[in-house]
């Protein structure tokens, strides 16, 4: 691929891939991106499509409704036309080109983010600390990461990057990775909470803005009253530190409703919103008019200060009924 100056911009047409493609060479974060006429932008690797797609995580609001705080991003990829699982697609990249391959999807997030997602919502991205062997390979990807930022007009306090806090993970590596999201203006989730050696004390030294419970897990505890009053527990431990919790792989109503009950703060899953690859319904959501658009922020997550939980009367309301994720349209501010 012919890479240009960090001023130019090349776009022409690319044969084999989805109709209507275009590759925008840059260098840095842009190298690899392709944008198709409908605005929505892809990325090539090898053989491979790489397509973004949202998944909506929902807040409980202080009216006792549910509504959109903030996204997910989440790659999917295609070969021929065809979608190939993201486990697949991982593990036929050799080790060696998994250092470009990361950074290259979170800037295909950001593209798409900034072009078709509500700009009052947080953008969550993942970042995997075995991905970054010395700080020199960080700073690399976030120094790309800015670029893009700057270049989509979004503000890095609207970026929620997502990591693990599993033994696995080098210490040094994860506190590097850190140390690094700090000094760029990002807050961090800690994702997977509770799942094999997660440990709370590691929970309190990092101090995230946010933490994201494991599914599994959850969904073992939610099976008993012993382990549901674990959760709340725990819920109410992390909430007590200023920081936001969140409870990701909600399937069922039931769990939905055992999720507000719990005191969490936040909820994602598929009985509310399964992703969508770009753009995506979610695009025109709570789209404001391009002339009241609102300066980009810190998202739709605020401080801990500003959080407050609400009472289960959503379900009180419901109890009777068969929900279905789509008749609580009246509840959920949720785009059909």
């Amino acid at each position: 691929m012919h890479l240009l100056t960090a001023r130019e911009t090349l776009m022409c047409k690319i044969p084999g891939l989805t109709s209507g493609a275009y590759i925008m060479a840059k260098p840095g974060g842009f190298a690899r991106i392709v944008q198709r006429q409908d605005g929505v932008r892809i990325a090539v690797w090898g053989i491979f499509e790489l397509n973004s797609a949202f998944q909506p995580i929902f807040r409980f609001n202080e009216n006792g409704k549910l509504e959109i705080a903030a996204f997910e991003c989440l790659i999917r990829p295609f070969r021929d036309g065809r979608a190939v699982s993201p486990h697949k697609f991982f593990t036929s990249i050799p080790s060696d080109e998994r250092l470009e391959v990361e950074p290259l999807m979170r800037n295909l997030h950001l593209l798409n983010a900034a072009e078709f997602i509500d700009p009052s919502a947080s953008i969550f991205v993942n970042f995997d600390p075995s991905q970054f062997p010395g700080r020199q390979n960080i700073d690399d990807a976030l120094r790309d990461m800015r670029l893009v930022l700057h270049h989509a007009n979004l503000s890095p306090g609207r970026i929620v990057c997502e990591i693990t806090e599993q033994k696995s993970a080098s210490p040094l590596a994860l506190q590097n990775l850190m140390l690094s999201l700090r000094e760029h203006d990002f807050r961090i989730a800690v994702d997977d909470f509770g799942a094999e050696d997660s440990d709370f004390d590691r929970i309190v030294q990092m101090n995230p803005e946010i933490v994201k419970f494991d599914a599994h897990w959850v969904g073992k505890l939610m099976q008993s009253a012993s382990g549901y009053s674990l959760l709340k527990s725990m819920i109410a431990k992390v909430n007590d530190r200023g920081i936001q919790t969140l409870i990701e792989g909600v399937e069922e109503p039931w769990q939905l409703e055992l999720s507000e009950k719990s005191g969490a703060m936040m909820v994602q899953g598929f009985v509310l919103a399964k992703p969508q690859l770009a753009p995506s319904q979610y695009a025109v959501f709570n789209r404001p008019k391009a002339a009241e658009r609102p300066v980009p922020t810190t998202g739709a997550i605020q401080s801990g200060a500003a959080r407050k939980c609400v009472s289960p009367s959503l379900f009180d309301r419901r109890k009777q009924a068969a929900i279905e994720p789509r008749s609580l349209s009246a509840d959920i501010a949720l785009v059909n």
